[in-house]
């Protein structure tokens, strides 16, 4: 549940990034390229402060579609 979730938001502030450089200014491609180099981190670490935010608010681990 916890991994749609990071997924889903990763997604929305990539969107959201791309459409404010198209129509605002073009610098807000270094918040998508931040949201990236995070995605890209957290595959290495396995730690991800998204994650750590969402556990806070309570939305729980289990639960996802692709799992056993």
């Amino acid at each position: 549940m916890i991994n749609r979730y990071i997924r889903a938001i990763a997604g929305t502030f990539v969107i959201i990034s791309v459409l404010l450089a198209v129509y605002v200014n073009i610098n807000f491609l270094w918040f998508t390229a931040f949201v990236g180099a995070n995605l890209l981190q957290s595959s290495f670490t396995q730690w991800c402060l998204m994650e750590k935010f969402l556990k806070k608010l309570g939305v729980r681990e289990g639960g996802d579609s692709c799992s056993i």
